[in-house]
């Protein structure tokens, strides 16, 4: 998978992510819990491994979501 570089120190990140904003917050309710896990383990399955979330969505729900579906 093709990388980009980002900011001074040049971190690496995949140039593909998975943006997580709209499985526990926005878009309306919370998606099921278990589709969402299915949907992250795919997407490790397919290369990725850059997730795009942050503690603003339930807070911290869509870090936990991620963490249980990864591991």
């Amino acid at each position: 998978m093709q990388k980009r570089k980002l900011g001074k120190n040049n971190l690496e990140v995949p140039a593909i992510g998975l943006g997580c904003m709209g499985m526990s917050f926005s878009y309306g309710p919370p998606k099921d819990t278990q589709e969402m896990t299915t949907l992250l383990q795919t997407a490790v399955e397919r290369g990725v491994t850059f997730f795009d979330t942050a503690e603003v969505y339930g807070p911290f729900l869509n870090e936990e979501l991620v963490g249980e579906a990864v591991t």
